[in-house]
């Protein structure tokens, strides 16, 4: 078997993962929703690409590429943050092929081969391509479009690698986030270095690569085509020193004090329940990272409402602050049962113990919700939000939104890690309904609190988004009855899934 037809079997083997894998059905619910979401970001980048058109098109002092890659540093780094949300870096299956005698970079380069012809890298396409017609075509000619695009590709696959290099050591460890933000205060260094530094002076600087796609200058693809197989070389060999680690690595079973978290015992069987999600997020790599990302988005957020203009309409302000409240259940909560699908016959050998859980994990969460709310308090301070609007948003969170996060514990079925990052047993990490779900939560609250906010003055609004949090809560004894019943109905599939998926 050569090399080519090694990496199609590994491709069709991983096809075949993931229609084997126990979310295969709920993926594609999931995927039609995630469709549905990308249909309308193509529309609004299409509508982008005309509007943009439009001035490029009334001025004489700059021509369509010119302005295209001028802007691109920008592009760039929103496509880089937009790919944290949208293409998460799955498990790579690598347990199965350990043993066999093939390369041992094989299953890494069908992984990077994955990475580039993911169909996130054309999305940009949506706009650059209605950009050229308008801007590119009827005055530099086609040949010229062609290598306007070409070049635009090239860096959107270069922008993939290096969202990949700069992921894979996120997750080893968060710190590597300061030299991540140090190359980009490179990138941006002619927006604030030299003389005359400003804008104009950065998208001039970077507008010069412009003619040299669009106009088929060799050193220019040169240098970009080395520069993405320098980025595919570093990737290879990172990926494979990062997953033979994990697959090789020893348990550190060193003693040390540990905390009995003595407070939790008068809670009875709960409190034991309690001890395990503050536990689990103390001691677990995964969860741990989860939860530090999402105190540190918050705090960001939060700093950034508080002393900057940049969100000051309501419907930002809202938006940002629904946001905050909800990113842990976003990040940990919607994945109920999935951590637990490590253990989870322990938990099901007894009767009535799964109920309780799910009571803890909703008790833990809603009592985390205090510390989004002090973080957020420089808003209050600097006169951007009310006391009011944090507490009926806090309520919210607890009674609607992690009402619905934790309908997910009826259908998740894929057991997630709660160490290991790199490698794992199929190539969907990801359940797209979670997605989905995700989506949902974090755009129909502000569907309705501008519905309220439209009709009645700001302070009954919030009261009354606050009564509806409060509903929910005074019950919530009862819908967790009832997510616990529809739960017992599936607990055989489940079971057999999260079993199959560790």
């Amino acid at each position: 078997m050569n090399r080519i037809e090694l990496l199609r079997t590994l491709q069709r083997h991983l096809k075949l993962s993931e229609r084997r894998s126990p979310i295969w059905e709920q993926n594609r619910i999931g995927k039609a929703l995630i469709w549905f979401v990308a249909g309308l970001m193509i529309c609004y980048l299409i509508f982008i690409a005309i509007m943009l058109s439009l001035i490029v098109n009334s001025s004489d002092s700059i021509t369509g590429y010119e302005f295209m890659y001028g802007i691109m540093p920008f592009i760039l780094t929103v496509d880089f943050l937009l790919r944290f949300i949208f293409q998460q870096t799955p498990a790579q299956l690598v347990k199965p092929y350990a043993l066999i005698p093939i390369s041992k970079y094989a299953c890494v380069d069908c992984f990077l081969l994955n990475t580039l012809s993911s169909s996130y890298n054309l999305i940009w396409m949506a706009m650059f391509v209605p950009y050229s017609i308008m801007s590119v075509v009827f005055s530099e000619g086609f040949p010229a479009m062609i290598g306007f695009l070409l070049g635009l590709w090239l860096l959107m696959l270069v922008n993939a690698q290096w969202y990949l290099l700069a992921r894979s050591f996120i997750n080893r460890h968060l710190a590597w986030w300061v030299p991540i933000i140090g190359i980009y205060v490179l990138f941006f260094s002619p927006l604030f270095i030299g003389e005359n530094a400003n804008i104009s002076k950065l998208c001039n600087f970077y507008a010069q690569a412009g003619e040299g796609f669009t106009f088929w200058h060799p050193l220019f693809y040169i240098g970009i085509i080395a520069i993405l197989c320098l980025l595919l070389l570093v990737n290879r060999m990172v990926q494979h020193h990062l997953i033979w680690e994990e697959l090789g690595k020893t348990e550190n079973t060193s003693g040390g004090s540990t905390l009995q978290w003595t407070a939790f015992n008068d809670l009875g069987e709960i409190g034991e329940y309690l001890k395990l999600e503050v536990k689990g997020i103390t001691r677990n790599k995964n969860l741990r990272k989860s939860f530090i990302f999402a105190t540190a988005l918050i705090i960001v957020f939060s700093l950034l409402l508080s002393y900057t203009d940049m969100y000051d309409s309501m419907f930002m302000r809202n938006f940002w602050c629904i946001y905050c409240f909800a990113l842990y259940g976003a990040m940990i909560l919607i994945k109920v049962m999935c951590y637990e699908g490590n253990f989870i016959d322990a938990l099901m050998v007894r009767k009535e113990k799964i109920i309780l859980l799910l009571q803890a994990k909703y008790y833990f969460y809603s009592v985390l919700l205090i510390l989004p709310l002090l973080l957020m308090l420089p808003t209050v301070f600097t006169g951007k939000c009310t006391l009011l609007m944090l507490l009926s948003y806090a309520v919210f969170t607890a009674g609607v939104e992690y009402f619905l996060f934790l309908q997910m514990a009826v259908y998740n079925k894929q057991t997630m890690p709660l160490n290991t990052k790199f490698i794992g047993k199929g190539s969907m990490e990801n359940n797209w309904l979670q997605v989905g779900l995700e989506f949902f939560v974090f755009f129909f609250p502000i569907a309705y609190i501008s519905l309220l906010q439209a009709l009645l003055p700001d302070s009954y609004a919030y009261l009354i988004i606050l009564l509806t949090g409060l509903v929910l809560i005074v019950f919530h004894k009862q819908w967790l009855r009832n997510i616990y019943r529809r739960m017992m109905l599936r607990r055989y599939e489940n079971l057999d899934s999260f079993r199959a998926s560790r």
